[in-house]
Protein backbone atom coordinates (compact mmCIF):
# COMPACT_ATOMS: atom_id res chain seq x y z
CA UNK A 1 0.00 0.00 0.00
CA UNK A 2 1.52 3.55 -1.10
CA UNK A 3 -0.13 7.00 0.08
CA UNK A 4 0.81 10.09 -1.34
CA UNK A 5 -0.49 13.36 0.21
CA UNK A 6 -1.56 16.93 -1.17
CA UNK A 7 -2.98 20.08 0.71
CA UNK A 8 -5.20 22.39 -1.31
CA UNK A 9 -6.54 25.20 0.82
CA UNK A 10 -8.33 23.37 3.42
CA UNK A 11 -8.35 19.84 1.36
CA UNK A 12 -6.16 17.39 1.79
CA UNK A 13 -5.70 14.81 -0.99
CA UNK A 14 -4.65 11.34 -0.39
CA UNK A 15 -3.88 8.84 -3.39
CA UNK A 16 -4.27 5.46 -2.43
CA UNK A 17 -2.19 2.61 -4.53
CA UNK A 18 -2.79 -0.78 -4.16
CA UNK A 19 -5.50 -2.57 -1.99
CA UNK A 20 -7.39 -2.12 0.91
CA UNK A 21 -7.84 -5.47 2.68
CA UNK A 22 -7.22 -7.50 5.92
CA UNK A 23 -3.38 -7.29 5.29
CA UNK A 24 -3.52 -3.61 4.76
CA UNK A 25 -5.75 -2.12 6.54
CA UNK A 26 -4.37 -1.20 9.83
CA UNK A 27 -1.21 0.62 7.66
CA UNK A 28 -4.46 2.61 5.81
CA UNK A 29 -6.37 3.52 9.01
CA UNK A 30 -2.80 4.30 11.02
CA UNK A 31 -1.75 6.61 7.55
CA UNK A 32 -5.21 8.17 7.76
CA UNK A 33 -4.89 9.12 11.39
CA UNK A 34 -3.10 12.58 11.09
CA UNK A 35 -4.80 13.16 8.04
CA UNK A 36 -8.48 13.08 9.58
CA UNK A 37 -6.92 15.09 12.49
CA UNK A 38 -5.32 17.52 10.87
CA UNK A 39 -8.30 18.02 7.91
CA UNK A 40 -10.63 17.50 11.58
CA UNK A 41 -9.10 20.72 13.06
CA UNK A 42 -9.14 23.05 9.97
CA UNK A 43 -12.86 22.19 9.31
CA UNK A 44 -11.73 21.02 5.89
CA UNK A 45 -12.20 18.02 3.87
CA UNK A 46 -9.62 14.77 3.47
CA UNK A 47 -10.58 13.75 -0.13
CA UNK A 48 -9.49 9.77 -0.99
CA UNK A 49 -8.35 9.81 -4.70
CA UNK A 50 -9.07 6.23 -5.23
CA UNK A 51 -7.68 6.09 -8.86
CA UNK A 52 -5.16 3.92 -8.29
CA UNK A 53 -7.08 1.36 -5.55
CA UNK A 54 -7.56 -1.74 -7.49
CA UNK A 55 -9.54 -3.62 -4.28
CA UNK A 56 -11.46 -2.73 -1.06
CA UNK A 57 -12.52 -5.54 1.52
CA UNK A 58 -14.85 -5.34 4.33
CA UNK A 59 -12.39 -4.49 6.89
CA UNK A 60 -10.83 -1.43 4.21
CA UNK A 61 -14.97 -0.06 4.04
CA UNK A 62 -14.95 0.18 8.47
CA UNK A 63 -11.58 2.43 8.12
CA UNK A 64 -13.91 4.69 5.99
CA UNK A 65 -16.24 4.39 7.96
CA UNK A 66 -14.14 4.88 11.42
CA UNK A 67 -12.79 8.36 9.38
CA UNK A 68 -15.65 9.57 7.73
CA UNK A 69 -16.97 9.55 11.43
CA UNK A 70 -14.23 11.06 13.34
CA UNK A 71 -14.42 14.15 10.71
CA UNK A 72 -17.95 14.47 11.11
CA UNK A 73 -17.56 14.77 14.47
CA UNK A 74 -15.40 17.52 13.78
CA UNK A 75 -17.51 19.41 11.25
CA UNK A 76 -15.33 18.10 8.47
CA UNK A 77 -15.71 15.62 5.62
CA UNK A 78 -14.88 12.92 4.08
CA UNK A 79 -14.76 12.57 0.07
CA UNK A 80 -13.70 9.50 -2.13
CA UNK A 81 -12.87 10.20 -5.78
CA UNK A 82 -12.07 8.45 -9.21
CA UNK A 83 -13.44 4.97 -8.16
CA UNK A 84 -12.11 1.94 -10.63
CA UNK A 85 -14.77 0.03 -11.61
CA UNK A 86 -14.60 -2.98 -8.92
CA UNK A 87 -14.07 -0.51 -6.43
CA UNK A 88 -16.99 1.14 -7.82
CA UNK A 89 -19.02 -1.95 -7.94
CA UNK A 90 -18.02 -3.12 -4.24
CA UNK A 91 -19.10 0.76 -2.93
CA UNK A 92 -22.68 -0.08 -4.75
CA UNK A 93 -23.04 -3.25 -3.30
CA UNK A 94 -22.38 -2.10 -0.17
CA UNK A 95 -24.31 1.25 -0.43
CA UNK A 96 -21.21 3.25 0.10
CA UNK A 97 -22.19 5.17 -2.54
CA UNK A 98 -25.33 6.38 -0.75
CA UNK A 99 -22.96 6.57 2.37
CA UNK A 100 -20.28 8.46 1.61
CA UNK A 101 -19.40 11.76 -1.15
CA UNK A 102 -18.17 9.95 -4.00
CA UNK A 103 -17.08 12.01 -7.03
CA UNK A 104 -15.93 10.78 -10.34
CA UNK A 105 -13.22 13.21 -10.65
CA UNK A 106 -10.87 15.06 -8.26
CA UNK A 107 -11.94 18.59 -9.16
CA UNK A 108 -15.44 17.57 -8.21
CA UNK A 109 -14.68 16.49 -4.90
CA UNK A 110 -12.56 19.79 -4.73
CA UNK A 111 -15.34 21.97 -5.22
CA UNK A 112 -17.53 20.03 -2.45
CA UNK A 113 -14.73 21.16 -0.60
CA UNK A 114 -14.17 24.68 -1.30
CA UNK A 115 -13.92 27.32 -3.89
CA UNK A 116 -10.41 27.91 -2.79
CA UNK A 117 -9.83 24.32 -2.73
CA UNK A 118 -10.40 23.91 -6.49
CA UNK A 119 -8.73 27.53 -7.19
CA UNK A 120 -5.27 25.84 -5.75
CA UNK A 121 -6.03 22.68 -7.57
CA UNK A 122 -6.39 24.60 -11.01
CA UNK A 123 -3.12 26.74 -10.15
CA UNK A 124 -1.00 24.09 -9.45
CA UNK A 125 -2.33 22.83 -12.72
CA UNK A 126 -1.85 25.77 -14.75
CA UNK A 127 0.41 28.20 -12.41
CA UNK A 128 0.50 30.71 -14.68
CA UNK A 129 -3.55 30.85 -14.34
CA UNK A 130 -3.80 31.38 -18.30
CA UNK A 131 -6.30 29.49 -20.41
CA UNK A 132 -5.88 25.89 -19.93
Amino acid sequence: MEIATRRFANAIVARLVGRIDHATSAEVETALAPLVAEAGAAHGCLVLDFSALDYISSVGLRVLMVAAKQLRERQAQLLVTALQPVVAEIFAISRFNRILSVTARLDEALALCSPEALAACRDEVDPSGGPR
